[in-house]
């Protein structure tokens, strides 16, 4: 471990390499370093003693000096090697610098000191263990001794491994001739070499055995490693400032976001993960950026209300003033005068005091380096996935000490993270890659989107396939799906259980009560709202409405035209459009039909009718509504009815070749035919979204009724829709779906919880919530293309087959966990 104390900022050589500015964390983190590797039988070498830490020249280029005093070397360069020699520290580099203080010899770096390396280390420090040079090709030493005898003098000065001889055989012969003229003793050798010997034997070198090389990689990246990783990751990224408390990011609906990465062509991982929580429109910018071209992206970036700006690609050189362009700060400056700015630095923290004006900005993060891993965790911590708990290691500039940091554990939405973080083995899982693989392969579906999350965390997110068959645009995690009637909780009864908590609807009255004008006539009057949510009501499956507008398998062109107008304004698909009044026939044909006994009958005809109630009650429309109710606020921007009006075709995956109605490739519009003669929204489908949307939703139900800091539904309401209403002959709940009785089919394996709840859709769509477990699971795929009479999806089971994956794996790791629990 490097355990130099870095309190200079100039410092070119150690910079970042040090774990701070503080003696008793630099010494805290080197014991736990040292301990950690010596555990697993690795030599540690700490460096660079006795203190390369507070210099602002380069032991590589020159020999730097040290003018403090032995006092203040004591109580600080020296503070961290006691604590870990205290500790049984095995190794200790000797850095090539002058330290008047310790050694007023002319020129002579500490690493061919006699008094710092045996009086000050070995006696007086009492340290035992090997002493290694620093490299004796460095300027630092070889500008003032030639080879030879620059290897003589450091084995004089006591240490006992010598590092980058430049000339080995010269080094040889000069030490041969050391030892013939007395300047050293064989006995000294010898005892050089023993200690690298027994060194060598700690280590097992004695029985030493080939590493078999076959899974090496995977061995030297398991998943405990890369949590590790993470888990250091997650406690070092650093909330500098945050004025009304920004983060994290709430009220969803109120912000238009930007990301902007200054030092980046592309758009990278932490714009794509911001993208995950909500809309954000990504912007890329150049560090060198003339006037002209600011203005001009501050002009664009004016549209937003809240700007996030990354600044990417710096470097750790002061010379270089760590990266950061003064372009980069007149933008930043620009720009918080004209919305609120979250400023994000993945690189050194010294280069703070090159950000003038900083200061400042709303919310101030430091990310300190500029991978993947640390991107995606940065970006998560802005909308509150993970927490605030990282401090500043070093006094960066007069406004941000060392310590600065604000600590809050705001985890307030779904976190993206690694199986191992739940205990569970990521091989355990490969099974539903090969069910995917299985399926896609019997054409029972053309692609997919898997996501899984546990106690709010996603661990597996997965997309599969193609759009089509012809591998022509491969499933992506924003490509949209239509969700068929997973619509009916993700947005009918969202509306629903709302409308209950505003006491604006009372699940056990009639249907009579809250639509007198189309139903006080007929027996649909007497319809139990609770009954009709359980599919106990009598209610007829399905009426295909569309057979009443055909004549020979062609449309009636009193009911449709080809070119949208007045009288034919609703849109059915691509150049079809139905006559404006069509929406209210069908609600009679429903009327004229009659009902069936009390019995447990799923049926979609109760939608059409909470459709009107939902409209009625809210004097908004039922896609406004949810939108602004729900879909804005959690975050799912790529979730709603009518998706064409927002999205591309290229973003939306199509469902059927439809022969039978439309005579025309489903692509963008709902498939339901009901729900597309209603114009696309319908109380039963209509909705599109993506697997990430609606594992938020079922977050949310998950979570009682909250998700990212705001309140949505009483978990009471949630609890009393989910429960099974009708249990002796109906496993239902009032709108979700539930678990069949073992052996019996349904939507589920039989290893998941009873208390658990969801939905399946008709085009191959499953979104799925167990409270037991904290599991939400959701699975997204367009099965009915190019025919909805593909029901291989169904008949092979995959759906549910991955669900016995998930809880199997959940399992095994709390085996692992009780097993672990146990031994401690």
């Amino acid at each position: 471990p490097v355990v130099d104390v870095n309190n200079n900022p100039n410092n070119p050589v150690i910079n970042n390499r040090a774990f701070g500015e503080e003696k008793v964390n630099v010494a805290e983190k080197g014991v736990a370093y040292m301990k950690g590797m010596q555990d697993a039988k690795l030599l540690t070498t700490a460096k660079h003693f006795p203190g390369h830490g507070d210099t602002d020249s380069d032991s590589h280029k020159t020999l730097p000096v040290i003018r403090h005093n032995r006092e203040r070397l004591e109580n600080v360069e020296l503070y961290p090697f006691r604590e870990l020699i205290k500790n049984g520290l095995s190794g200790v580099m000797v850095a090539h610098l002058y330290i008047p203080s310790l050694d007023s010899t002319k020129n002579l770096a500490s690493t061919l000191s006699h008094a710092i390396v045996t009086e000050k280390l070995k006696e007086e420090m009492g340290f035992q263990g090997l002493v290694f040079t620093d490299a004796l090709n460095m300027n630092g030493v070889s500008k003032f001794y030639k080879p030879g005898e620059v290897d003589v003098k450091a084995l004089l000065a006591g240490n006992d491994v010598l590092l980058f001889a430049e000339d080995v055989p010269t080094a040889i012969m000069r030490i041969k001739e050391a030892i013939l003229d007395g300047e050293i003793t064989q006995d000294e050798i010898e005892l050089r070499c023993k200690k690298i010997l027994t060194a060598k034997q700690w280590l097992g070198l004695d029985s030493y055995q080939p590493i078999d090389k076959e899974n090496l990689h995977a061995d030297l990246h398991k998943e405990s490693h890369q949590l590790t990783r993470r888990k250091l990751i997650e406690s070092a990224i650093t909330v500098l400032k945050n004025n009304e408390s920004l983060i994290p990011l709430t009220r969803l609906d109120t912000l238009k976001i930007a990301s902007l990465a200054i030092g980046e062509s592309d758009i990278n991982v932490f714009q794509k993960t911001l993208g995950r929580y909500t809309e954000v429109t990504h912007f890329t910018a150049k560090k060198s950026m003339s006037r002209e071209e600011q203005s001009a992206l501050a002009s664009k970036l004016k549209a937003f209300n809240l700007v996030i700006v990354g600044v990417h690609n710096t470097n750790n050189r002061p010379s270089k003033n760590f990266g950061i362009s003064k372009e980069t700060m007149q933008l930043v400056n620009q720009l918080r005068k004209q919305q609120k700015v979250i400023i994000d630095i993945f690189g050194n923290p010294y280069g703070l005091d090159k950000m003038y004006g900083i200061e400042n900005t709303d919310a101030v993060i430091m990310s300190y380096q500029d991978d993947n891993d640390i991107q995606d965790y940065s970006a998560q911590l802005i909308f509150g996935g993970i927490p605030a708990k990282g401090k500043l290691p070093v006094t960066a500039s007069p406004v941000f000490a060392a310590g600065t940091g604000l600590i809050a554990d705001n985890t307030i939405r779904l976190k993206y993270t690694i199986p191992a973080e739940l205990e569970i083995n990521e091989a355990d899982l490969i099974p539903i890659d090969n069910l995917v693989k299985e399926g896609i392969d019997a054409r029972a579906f053309p692609g997919c989107q898997i996501m899984i999350a546990k106690k709010g965390k996603v661990f597996y997110n997965k997309t599969f396939g193609s759009f089509t068959y012809d591998n022509k645009q491969a499933v992506e995690e924003e490509s949209i799906y239509d969700i068929a009637s997973i619509t009916k909780i993700a947005a009918s009864l969202a509306s629903i259980m709302k409308l209950q908590d505003e006491n604006k609807l009372v699940l056990d009255d009639t249907l009579g009560k809250y639509l007198p004008e189309l139903v006080d006539t007929t027996v649909y009057g007497s319809l139990v709202l609770r009954e009709m949510l359980a599919h106990q009501a009598g209610l007829k499956p399905w009426i295909p409405f569309y057979k009443n507008t055909l004549n020979h398998g062609e449309p009636k062109f009193d009911i449709y035209s080809l070119a949208q107008s007045e009288k034919y304004p609703v849109r059915v698909a691509e150049d079809f459009y139905i006559k404006a009044d069509y929406r209210s026939e069908m609600l009679k044909t429903i009327l004229k039909t009659p009902l069936r006994s009390k019995e447990y009958k799923y049926s979609d005809l109760g939608y059409y009718f909470f459709k009107e109630i939902i409209e009625k009650q809210t004097d908004t429309k039922l896609e406004n509504y949810v939108q602004q109710n729900f879909y804005n606020r959690l975050g799912m921007d790529r979730t709603g009815y009518l998706p064409r009006k927002k999205f591309s075709l290229d973003e939306i995956v199509p469902t059927e070749i439809d022969k039978d109605f439309r005579n025309q490739l489903v692509h963008g519009d709902v498939h339901d035919p009901g729900a597309a003669m209603m114009g696309g929204v319908g109380g039963h489908a209509g909705v599109f979204s993506t697997a990430n949307d609606l594992t938020k939703m079922m977050q949310m139900y998950l979570n009682g009724g909250t998700y990212g800091g705001e309140f949505y539904l009483k978990k009471s309401t949630i609890d009393e829709f989910a429960n099974c209403q009708y249990c002796e002959v109906n496993r239902r709940g009032a709108g979700f779906d539930k678990p069949a009785a073992h052996g019996s089919p349904g939507p589920t394996c039989d290893c998941i919880s009873f208390d658990s709840f969801g939905h399946s859709g008709f085009t191959g769509t499953l979104a799925w919530a167990d409270p037991d477990q904290e599991v939400v699971y959701v699975f997204l795929s367009n099965r009915i293309h190019p025919s909805a009479n593909n029901r291989k999806l169904i008949a092979m089971g995959t759906r549910s087959k991955i669900m016995r994956v998930i809880y199997e794996a959940i399992e095994k790791g709390q085996e692992k966990d009780t097993l672990v629990f146990k031994e401690e």
